[in-house]
C-alpha cells in the first residue's frame, strides 16, 4: 500500500513543484541526493572512494522536451567524466535515455550517448556508461539501444544495461544481454506496472531477483547487484562462495545515504561495492521512488521534517 502511494506521489507534478522549490524539501533530500551541482557529486564520490567503494553518478532528470535541454544534460556528464579523470576517482556514470532526448529524437539520444561512451572509452583507464531503465513503455527500445551501442567497435565492455526483476520479461532480457556480453545492473524496479507485465508480490519479485542474480553471477561477466535486502545479499554471498566465484568478479550496489552500515561491512569483508550517487535539482521523482522501494526510509524523512 505504501509502495503504491509513493509511486503515485512521484507522478504528481504539483507536489514535485512544491517540494523542489521549498527549503524543507531541499533539506530533506540531502540524505539521498549529493546536491545540485557537479562539484557536489564529485565531493561525495571522493568520500565514498576513501571508504573503499566505487561510485556511479547520475544527473537527475528525465523526459526532457527539447534538444537544448538534452544537450545541456549531456554537457554536465562530459564535465563529470573530465573531473573523474582529473581527480582519479573510481566512478562511472549512469544516464537515462529520456534525459538525453529520447522522447524528442532517438537519433539525438543516440548521438549524445555515443559521445559519452566515446569519451569514457578514451579515458585512462577506460571508463563505463550505464544506460538506466525507465518505465515499461521504454523497456524494449532501451534494450535495443544498448545492444546496438554495445556492438559498435570499441564499445564492448563499456556500456551496460539495467534489468528490473519485477518485470515478467526479465529472464529473457537477461539471457539476451548475457549472450552479447553486456554488463547488467540488477534491481527490483520502482515504477507502477500492471500485473500482466510485472510481478506484484514481494515474494515473487525477490524470487525472480535471486534467479536472475545466479544466472548473472555464473556468466563470467562483471555485473552489479543493486539491493539493500540483507536476505538477498546473504544468498549472493553464499552462492559466490559455493560456486567459487571471486569476490571481485561482481559488485553489490547501493544508494547514497541508504544502509551505510551495510555498505561499510561489505567493503570490510572484501566484497565489491559501488554507491549510486545522484545529483541535480530534479530530485523529487527519484526520492519518491526510493521511498516506494523501501518505505522505511519515510521514517527518516519524518524525523527531518519534525526538526522544522
Amino acid at each position: 500500500m505504501l509502495r503504491a502511494l509513493f509511486i503515485a506521489l512521484s507522478e504528481s507534478k504539483w507536489l514535485r513543484g512544491v517540494a523542489e522549490s521549498s527549503a524543507i524539501g531541499q533539506r530533506t533530500s540531502t540524505r539521498f541526493v549529493a546536491g545540485t551541482q557537479v562539484e557536489d557529486a564529485l565531493r561525495a564520490a571522493a568520500v565514498v572512494n576513501r571508504a573503499g567503494a566505487g561510485v556511479s553518478v547520475d544527473n537527475l532528470g528525465e523526459n526532457v522536451t527539447n534538444a537544448d535541454e538534452a544537450r545541456a544534460s549531456a554537457h554536465l556528464y562530459h564535465q563529470m567524466l573530465d573531473q573523474i579523470a582529473a581527480r582519479k576517482l573510481n566512478a562511472n556514470i549512469s544516464v537515462k535515455l529520456t534525459h538525453m532526448g529520447f522522447d524528442v529524437s532517438e537519433s539525438l539520444a543516440r548521438e549524445l550517448v555515443q559521445g559519452l561512451v566515446a569519451k569514457a572509452v578514451a579515458m585512462t583507464p577506460p571508463n563505463f556508461v550505464r544506460v538506466d531503465m525507465e518505465g515499461s513503455s521504454y523497456t524494449q527500445r532501451t534494450l535495443d539501444f544498448v545492444h546496438e551501442l554495445h556492438r559498435q567497435p570499441g564499445n564492448q565492455g563499456h556500456v551496460g544495461a539495467v534489468i528490473q526483476s519485477y518485470m515478467r520479461r526479465a529472464e529473457s532480457d537477461v539471457e539476451k544481454l548475457l549472450a552479447d556480453g553486456i554488463r547488467i545492473r540488477l534491481c527490483k524496479g520502482a515504477y507502477k506496472e500492471p500485473d500482466d507485465i510485472a510481478f506484484q508480490a514481494k515474494s515473487e519479485v525477490d524470487a525472480n531477483y535471486i534467479k536472475l542474480m545466479k544466472m548473472m553471477m555464473k556468466s563470467g561477466i562483471f555485473h552489479g547487484l543493486a539491493t539493500h535486502d540483507e536476505n538477498i545479499i546473504e544468498v549472493a554471498k553464499a552462492f559466490a562462495i559455493s560456486e567459487k566465484i571471486p569476490r571481485d568478479a561482481f559488485e553489490f550496489q547501493m544508494l547514497h545515504g541508504i544502509r551505510r552500515d551495510l555498505q561499510a561491512s561489505l567493503v570490510k569483508e572484501g566484497w565489491g561495492m559501488r554507491v549510486y550517487i545522484p545529483f541535480g535539482t530534479e530530485w523529487y521523482p527519484y526520492l519518491m521512488r526510493r521511498l516506494a522501494e523501501r518505505p522505511a526510509n519515510a521514517l527518516f524523512i519524518a524525523r527531518n521534517l519534525l526538526r522544522g
